[in-house]
């Protein structure tokens, strides 16, 4: 959940347009029974609703209304079913990335504001120290060694939580540490874990910014979402060396 982000407008947009090509179960226009009424019940209906369930996660970023999502169905019911389109896909296709970042940043900016008070508490706390890009790092107990840069592997254990203490990934659950190349991961981890020393613990405190961004990563971390991390530096495997170095 720390890997190294990549913009989920694109995607969202590219959701959208193959949800034109997905066969809807209900053929009825908006008058068509709300869908918390129907039950899956064959295989077929249950696979079908599972792919449902795959395209709804990656439009919670947009913060769609049900009124929007029925909209959303009669476009893909016409298409699927071959009806007559009730508007232009030349004409409105070019406008889908525009409504998707709109949408998107717009729910950003609420969670960027619902997240201040806590990033400022958590700044002022005891043996916190917030950097530059906003990370704010606490040592929780101090490690031996060299610091891993950016070319290195390390091995760690970790726990990922809301701003509300939500855990949404957990290798301690788990019982698995990760291991990952320092530089492979999101801005907030490539900078606090080369502040950790092997045996080290500390707590990762990341805004958005330097985290998810505007994009999130759904249906978990929502546009805009503050992250918390509580992180254990398990081992370090020296990488290559940079270009150049002696």
């Amino acid at each position: 959940m720390f890997r190294n982000r990549t913009s989920a407008v694109p995607a969202l947009v590219l959701t959208v347009l193959l949800a034109g090509c997905q066969k809807d179960a209900g053929a009825n226009p908006p008058a068509a029974a709300p869908a918390a009424a129907v039950e899956p019940k064959t295989d077929d209906e249950k696979t079908l609703y599972a792919m449902g369930i795959v395209m709804g996660r990656n439009l919670t970023a947009l913060g769609l209304s049900a009124a929007e999502l029925d909209m959303l169905k009669v476009g893909m019911t016409d298409e699927a079913l071959g009806k007559e389109k009730k508007v232009k896909l030349e004409e409105f296709g070019p406008k889908i990335q525009a409504f998707a970042q709109g949408r998107a940043g717009a729910l950003a900016a609420k969670e960027k504001q619902a997240s201040e008070s806590f990033l400022a508490t958590a700044a002022a706390a005891k043996g916190a120290q917030k950097k530059p890009s906003g990370l704010i790092y606490t040592e929780v107990l101090a490690g031996t060694g060299a610091s891993p840069t950016a070319t290195d592997t390390v091995k760690v254990h970790y726990t990922g939580k809301l701003v509300d203490g939500t855990v949404f990934d957990s290798s301690v659950e788990r019982g698995q540490p990760a291991e990952f190349r320092v530089g492979g991961v999101i801005p907030c981890w490539q900078e606090g874990v080369q502040l950790m020393k092997k045996g080290g613990k500390a707590q990762l405190v990341c805004p958005s910014d330097i985290a998810y961004g505007d994009a999130g990563s759904p249906p978990q971390i929502k546009p805009g979402a503050t992250l918390v991390f509580d992180v254990e530096l398990l081992d370090v495997v020296k990488g290559p060396a940079a270009p150049g170095a002696k």
